[in-house]
């Protein structure tokens, strides 16, 4: 593995991290821009940038861009989250320069033609409302909105409806002028790739971007609270969530640790406890979510109805017996599936490119597979203890959807983790 950075001219970061063994090229550019950049005037408009961009560029249609890409074997794609905006390609390493130019080329010019914004205009309020259709996807919303009221980490990384039928081609085009900023971005590239003649090609092929200061973001600010939304659906949803862990947080692995242990697999306490030896669900997990300046624990279940009443009381149960403390195997063994995790991910070009990426928005530089494994065996089950405990005392997040009306009212979830 061979990880090079270089700095153009115009602040655009090319990474490549070689992989001498595969025949294939991941190729892309992260922007430090999502959901959390936005004014609340316009949620939504990092998405709706994010499809434009495939609608027609000076150079290419929309039928162009994918057939292109196509016409090779190859596949492209793009997500928005709530910091970045991705937009990738995977190719046969003989194509990594077509790749790299359509990458270019729909971050730079794109058109965002009338009609094609009024169609993707409704393609996107169809992604709105299907994703209201699918309540184990929509109760994270409600969930991020109630641990971040009135900010912009709370809304949805889609856009209200209202919003999105009411946003101007004029206010998406002048949100990419002065969002999609060279210093902000990185183009990141995995596989069979040789440095020199990527940062050659990206010196020409993005040349046309944008030097300017980056906007400012607003703080994280956690504060906990509750969406509670009766539905008439077939099973009823909960979550339950804590303030959590920034990446740069010196417990940030940690937690890591501590949220496979708890609720990370078949083997966790959460899945042996209540699903194993309870039957009272079909899924239940935790999870960690970090940010640069912030993070949540959280813990998903889905049940039945006539089981909802039982199921807070024992999650509750199962928090308050880990802040005890744990045991060497349990450690041992979230530590193992951990590790395994990630070394595994390395045999993935497109892992490895997004890794890239993500560290240097997020800590300025690429960190090392000897690094991340050393933070990771260095956790112990006295900072399991540690983060368990710190966590489990910061203010609750409680989101439920269904039929929930057997689920305690909130402030009897909270007394019953005292």
């Amino acid at each position: 593995m061979a990880i090079n950075v270089t700095t153009l001219d115009n602040g655009l970061r090319v990474a490549t991290d070689s992989m001498d063994t595969v025949e294939s090229v991941s190729v892309g550019v992260w922007v430090d821009v999502g959901t959390r950049h936005e004014k609340p005037e316009v949620n939504g408009v990092s998405h709706m940038l994010e499809h434009m961009a495939f609608k027609g560029t000076k150079r290419r249609t929309a039928l162009d861009i994918a057939e292109q890409i196509e016409d090779v074997g190859g596949h492209i794609n793009a997500y928005t989250s709530r910091e970045n905006t991705a937009y990738y390609a995977r190719v046969l390493k003989d194509d990594q320069p077509l790749a790299l130019d359509i990458i270019a080329d729909i971050i730079q010019n794109s058109t965002m033609d009338s009609e094609e914004f009024e169609r993707e205009r409704t393609v996107i309020l169809q992604e709105i409302h299907s994703a209201e259709d699918t309540p184990d996807d929509v109760i994270f919303d409600h969930f991020q909105q109630a641990a971040y009221p009135d900010q912009p980490l709370g809304r949805p990384v889609l856009g209200l409806a209202d919003i999105i039928s009411d946003i101007s081609r004029e206010t998406v085009m002048n949100y990419m002028g002065s969002h999609y900023q060279a210093p902000g971005m990185v183009l990141a590239a995995s596989g069979r790739v040789d440095h020199d003649t990527v940062v050659a090609m990206a010196r020409d092929a993005f040349a046309g971007l944008g030097q300017g200061t980056l906007p400012g973001r607003d703080k994280a600010m956690y504060s906990g609270g509750e969406s509670r939304k009766s539905k008439e659906l077939e099973q009823a949803h909960l979550l339950l969530g804590f303030d959590g862990m920034a990446y740069d947080d010196p417990d940030y692995y940690a937690m890591a640790v501590f949220s496979t242990l708890f609720g990370g697999g078949m083997s966790s306490r959460l899945f042996q406890e209540i699903r194993e030896k309870r039957g009272l669900v079909y899924s239940i997990y935790s999870f960690a979510s970090s940010y640069q300046d912030g993070g949540m624990f959280g813990i998903y279940a889905g049940t039945g109805e006539d089981e909802m009443a039982d199921l807070a009381p024992l999650v509750c149960d199962e928090i308050k017996k880990v802040q005890d403390g744990v045991g060497d195997s349990e450690v041992a063994r979230a530590k193992a599936q951990l590790k395994a995790s990630i070394l595994m991910s390395l045999e993935s070009s497109s892992s490895r490119c997004e890794q890239l990426a993500r560290q240097l928005l997020v800590f300025n530089r690429t960190l090392t597979v000897e690094e991340v494994v050393r933070d990771i065996e260095a956790v112990d089950p006295a900072a399991i203890k540690r983060v368990a405990r710190r966590i489990f005392a910061t203010p609750l997040t409680m989101a439920s959807l269904g039929p929930i009306s057997k689920l305690a009212e909130f402030d009897q979830v909270k007394a019953q983790l005292t």
